[in-house]
């Protein structure tokens, strides 16, 4: 073996308090910043006690048998309400803004009052408007405050403060440095932590941002991307309380992923949210094999989107002469009479909900017949009976017309409006008409279309003219079961024959009920690792928010999906046109400077356009690479993994590998996440070590798989390199 630098188990932070847990008691500054926590920690104590006070009171109520007679919608808020504030035990206060006209507001979790009516808010909620100096306010641009304070606290307890004078005094390119790398230098815990107290003005502005268009936010590695969208969902759902009627979607690009950040929605006191992976969002299908890139490509093109509407098209009844059968009688619809039918149903709708709307419409034709048809026998039976009583009447001597009062004219054998439709209720009723129904115009299995479909060279040719003789050859040849490519697919032609209605449990909460039914439309959402979506998954987007409230967030420089975009033009252009916004993150808060350092051939040889983002921060750890042979491999990950551990205990350590190695690395290391540069994606560590750099590169997208590779870690980078 042989080492490019020495190993280094140098660390960088933050300190407020001795090692004994005590605050220094050594200098002038030291005494202030022991009266400023005390100060602080005697506003926690009055928080948390109005906060218990207020749980204790939203118990009560919500124990109490007065409850049974609220409404179902007041029972969820006060256990919305409940929940948040127990929630909220954990950082309940996180700063202080002193205002130049001397005002003082503390910034929280949760807002809080007093207990007297009427007063001002004794915390105010992060996501407040009266909050937002506190993210946003620079020494240039103060926004009326004097200072600004970051309150650290662990429990109940204050165990550090980080003031920042905003006069105009000085500058700072950071607002809130102090805290925000004091943040940054914490342990990682293997779960995504809220980042409310740390957030920066750029982050901000995105959290902040009006939700009436797609928003696309480009960020680089550490730019704080899923906070930021993750937060903007807590401002969204605070802000526009509508959109927690409807929820909201977070779409993550990995099962490992949305575990990773699970815990921060509800932290922040947000519960209307579903979340999922474009995999997931069809509760009943299920990826069952990989597939080869190539075929991944040509099935997330747009192209099928307007392919599958033409195919379900195809499958629409065409409007001929009807025959029915009733009571034992038979009646004609004309075949311009159902062509009309089927012309006011389809409107639009999808293939099932237009044919409940043809039913409807025949079951009241088939009504008007039967009545025009007994109308019709019954006057042909009274002009016979009138024949007969005019030739009695004649061989009497009678005169017919002015000695009859009464005829059978006057039962004119028209039914009652109350009997038509008591006639039409019948037929709707009856199996024989149904099944005439199901015959003629078929229920319709998504799956099973999509079989037919894709199997088939003909099918495919004519509805998809756009695919090559070899792309059409590769895609009828795939196997089953399915494959990621094809959910977005199922999900289309699932939303152009439409759901056959089925009865909706009662009391459901509204993430519930969203998860459960494919075609529920979502107040907004959000998706991480934007730039992996294929167009085809954009359409099922686009399905399940047609308000287009979108917040997308990615860096299509780490891009290692099969389609290629070197723009977010062209990764949104087939769906979203030009009627998206742009925004961007360029400040790396989480990757060291001494990694980020190392980004840029890499970006190069990938082939991208855009300079890195602008690390803030130094760890003060030099990367380190280790030579190893391949017979060498195992042993020296093994051991590698042992120092980083030991020098980042408490915290977590990740191994990032090319794919053909991942087998042989599980196999000796077990207590630490092995996964592929693809799998890592969102994820970080405190140290990473990186297995065989150029066997990544060598990979698929492998320059892009690099950059995600090398942008892990918040401290320690070292690579094995192995020997060819």
């Amino acid at each position: 073996m042989r080492r490019k630098s020495d190993l280094s188990n140098s660390t960088a932070g933050v300190h407020d308090v001795t090692p004994d847990g005590q605050l220094p008691t050594s200098t002038t500054e030291s005494v202030a910043l022991r009266s400023a926590v005390a100060e602080e920690q005697a506003f926690l104590d009055l928080a948390t006690a109005r906060r218990d006070r207020l749980t204790d009171r939203l118990q009560a109520e919500l124990s109490s048998e007065a409850l049974d007679a609220l409404e179902q919608a007041r029972q969820r808020m006060l256990r919305q309400q409940h929940d948040e504030l127990v929630r909220a035990g954990e950082g309940l206060v996180f700063g202080r803004l002193d205002g130049l006209d001397g005002t003082v507001r503390h910034v929280g979790r949760v807002g809080l009052r007093d207990d007297a009516e009427g007063s001002e808010p004794l915390l105010v909620d992060w996501r407040a408007p009266a909050a937002r100096p506190f993210y946003t306010a620079t020494a240039v641009d103060p926004q009326g405050q004097a200072r600004r304070r970051h309150i650290r606290t662990t429990g109940s307890t204050v165990v550090g403060v980080d003031d920042e004078p905003l006069d105009g005094t000085i500058t700072a390119e950071l607002v809130g440095e102090g805290a925000l790398l004091a943040a940054l230098d914490q342990r990682r815990t293997g779960h995504m932590s809220t980042a409310i107290s740390t957030l920066q003005r750029e982050q901000d502005d995105i959290i902040r941002a009006e939700a009436t268009g797609p928003l696309i936010v480009q960020g680089g590695p550490g730019t704080g991307k899923t906070v930021v969208a993750l937060h903007r969902v807590a401002y969204l759902l605070f802000t526009h309380r509508k959109m927690a009627e409807q929820a909201v979607l977070v779409l993550g690009p990995s099962p490992r992923f949305l575990q990773y950040i699970a815990q921060v929605l509800p932290a922040l006191g947000e519960t209307a949210v579903v979340s999922a992976t474009c995999d997931t969002l069809l509760n009943d299908v299920h990826v069952g094999r990989d597939e080869s890139r190539l075929l991944a490509e040509i099935k997330g093109r747009a192209l099928w989107q307007p392919a599958l509407e033409n195919y379900v098209a195809s499958l629409l009844p065409r409007a001929r002469e009807l025959k029915l059968r009733w009571e034992g009688e038979f009646y004609l619809i004309p075949a311009a009479t159902v062509a009309q039918a089927l012309a006011s149903a389809v409107q639009g709708r999808p293939y099932h909900r237009a044919r409940a709307a043809f039913a409807e419409q025949l079951h009241h034709l088939l009504a008007d017949v039967v009545a025009e048809q007994r109308e019709a026998l019954i006057n042909e039976m009274e002009e016979g009976f009138e024949d007969i009583l005019a030739r009695v009447d004649r061989s009497m001597g009678h005169d017919h017309h002015s000695t009859r009062t009464s005829t059978g004219s006057d039962i004119d054998g028209l039914l009652s409006d109350e009997e038509t439709e008591q006639l039409r209720r019948r037929i709707a009723e009856n199996a024989t008409i149904a099944r005439f129904i199901e015959a003629w115009w078929p229920t319709l299995d998504p799956a099973t279309l999509l079989g037919d479909l894709l199997t088939d060279r003909t099918l495919l040719a004519r509805f998809a003219p756009q695919l090559s003789p070899e792309e059409i050859t590769a895609v009828a040849t795939e196997p089953a079961p399915w494959a990621a490519s094809d959910i977005p697919l199922l999900d289309a032609l699932a939303d152009l024959l439409g759901e056959v209605d089925a009865p909706q449990p009662p009391g459901e909460f509204v993430a519930d009920r969203a998860r459960r039914q494919r075609g529920w439309v979502y107040g907004h959402v959000v998706i991480d690792e934007a730039q992996e979506l294929s167009e085809m998954q954009w359409h099922m987007v686009l399905r399940r928010c047609p308000s287009r409230s979108i917040t997308a967030v990615g860096d299509i420089d780490q891009a290692e999906a099969a389609h290629r975009h070197a723009s977010w033009a062209e990764a949104v252009r087939a769906v979203l046109g030009d009627r998206w916004t742009a925004a961007e993150l360029t400040i790396c808060y989480r990757t060291p400077r001494e990694v980020m350092d190392l980004t840029g051939p890499v970006l190069k040889a990938a082939g991208s356009q855009n300079a890195p983002p602008r690390a803030v921060r130094s760890s003060g750890v030099a990367p380190w690479e280790l030579t190893v042979t391949p017979a060498e491999l195992a042993g020296a990950a093994v051991e590698a993994v042992r120092q980083l551990q030991q020098r980042w205990h408490g915290g977590t350590v990740g191994v990032i590998a090319p794919a053909d190695r991942i087998a042989e690395l599980l196999a000796v290391v077990s207590d630490v996440p092995v996964l592929t540069a693809t799998q890592s994606k969102g994820l970080e560590w405190d140290a990473t070590l990186l297995i065989d750099p150029q066997g990544i590169a060598a990979e698929p997208r492998g320059w892009n798989g690099l950059y995600v590779a090398l942008t892990r870690c918040t401290q320690e980078l070292g690579q094995l390199i192995l020997t060819r």
